[in-house]
């Protein structure tokens, strides 16, 4: 019966240990999400574009830019791309932060 509590008790720390790991990792990845959002929500103010011209422009749907904005996507090379040549502006300056 000691064995079984002390394995248990061994796997449920495992498990937290990995559950940190994971959140942890996700909190890192979320960060670098706010910081783009942040910095295409305000070249597009800059620009004067809203939301919806903005996706018109990148070929992308008003919903996915605002989702984009507000850190809620993971979004990929090609659709950077999109978004950096509709602002018209280099990549390289949207991806400084």
């Amino acid at each position: 019966m000691l064995l079984i509590v002390c394995c248990s008790i061994l796997a449920l720390e495992l498990n937290l240990h990995t559950l940190i790991s994971i959140f942890t990792r996700m909190k890192g990845q979320k960060n670098i999400l706010i910081k783009f959002g942040v910095k295409v929500r305000d070249i597009r103010k800059e620009k004067g574009l809203s939301q919806e011209q903005l996706s018109f422009k990148a070929n992308l749907h008003r919903t996915y830019i605002g989702m984009i904005e507000r850190a809620e996507r993971n979004i990929s090379l090609v659709n950077i791309e999109k978004i950096a040549n509709a602002l018209e502006i280099d990549i390289d300056y949207l991806l400084k932060f």
